[in-house]
């Protein structure tokens, strides 16, 4: 069908055409003018209006004969130029996120090169002070002299980063800056009321001899940690675990657990002092009686607070 319908349209061409050049030649001899134009522009129009007419013809053939032609035409072409519309639509998201993307290993480019020169400076040996390091603290309770008993914290905290960054220098002076706005944010949050415990971190990696540390605080609220007597965690000692091998790995569970629970409480202690061997103890308790199950427990000796140091000791009952 296809070819018929294509050979039909050559074949009209050829028959139209002829005829639109012989329309166009009469009608310059005759000199025939339209719309006041000279009969050679005249017949040029002519001409072209033939080429249009033929084009229209075949156009109007195809559609008449060609179903395919058609669906094409009316219904392929409208939905390829809504899909079109739509992908570019959808494309626009995507190029957003690319932006974001772009955006974000750009910056963890910039984190590589700084951690890259913070590499350099521990390797060189010259860091003194690391980041998010505590550099100090202090205990606060709201009284009217709150800003008064800050002002000699951060003298204070000054005077000690100074002889770490730099020791040689005997003359006392501010070496730590802050942001306006943490100051205020301290002053604000401790003259409401409460304990507090200020911690002082440092911003950057400081190396010795930096003339400046950059500083922010960290703001906690004095709480009890854990109380006088206080079973902090236990832990059941099986007959089969009554061994030096087992043992141990069940005093340094019982200590990893109780560190975990302190700090999940608001401690900001990271190691426990213990009283007495642990070890020690309950081995010569096993000595006594290895047919019976034990139950460990770590103890608290005193009462602690958010800062206060964690003293425990380990009691062994047997079950």
């Amino acid at each position: 069908m296809a070819w018929v319908l294509i050979i039909f349209l050559i074949l009209l061409g050829g028959l139209i055409a002829p005829f639109g050049d012989l329309l166009g030649t009469k009608i310059g001899k005759a000199r025939f003018s339209i719309l006041k134009l000279r009969p050679k522009k005249t017949a040029t129009i002519v001409t072209i209006i033939t080429g249009g007419f033929i084009s229209a013809t075949s156009i109007g053939l195809l559609l008449l004969v060609s179903e395919e032609f058609r669906q094409r035409l009316f219904v392929d072409i409208p939905f390829l130029q809504k899909t079109l519309d739509e992908s570019k639509k959808a494309l626009v998201p995507l190029q957003e996120e690319r932006q974001k993307l772009e955006n974000k290993i750009n910056k963890k480019e910039r984190e590589l090169n700084k951690l890259k020169g913070d590499i350099k400076d521990f390797r060189s040996g010259n860091v003194v002070l690391k980041r998010g390091q505590t550099l100090f603290i202090a205990e606060l309770s709201s009284n009217p002299n709150i800003k008064l008993d800050l002002g000699k914290i951060y003298k204070s905290a000054d005077k000690f980063v100074q002889k770490i960054v730099i020791p040689s220098k005997k003359e006392v002076k501010n070496i730590l800056l802050w942001r306006p706005s943490d100051i205020s944010e301290i002053e604000g949050i401790t003259s409401k009321g409460g304990n507090w415990i200020l911690l002082i971190k440092s911003a950057t990696n400081v190396l010795k001899g930096d003339n400046f540390v950059f500083v922010y605080p960290e703001l906690l609220q004095n709480k009890i940690i854990v109380k006088r007597g206080e079973v902090i965690t236990s832990e059941i000692l099986e007959k089969k675990d009554l061994d030096y091998k087992n043992i141990n790995s069940k005093i340094k569970t019982l200590m990893r657990k109780t560190r975990d629970k302190i700090q999940l409480r608001g401690s900001i202690v990271n190691e426990i002092t213990t009283r007495g061997d642990f070890i020690k103890k309950l081995r010569d308790s096993l000595e006594l009686n290895q047919n019976n199950e034990y139950r460990l427990e770590i103890v608290s000796l005193k009462d602690s607070k958010t800062a206060d140091p964690i003293i425990v000791a380990l009691n062994i009952i047997k079950l």
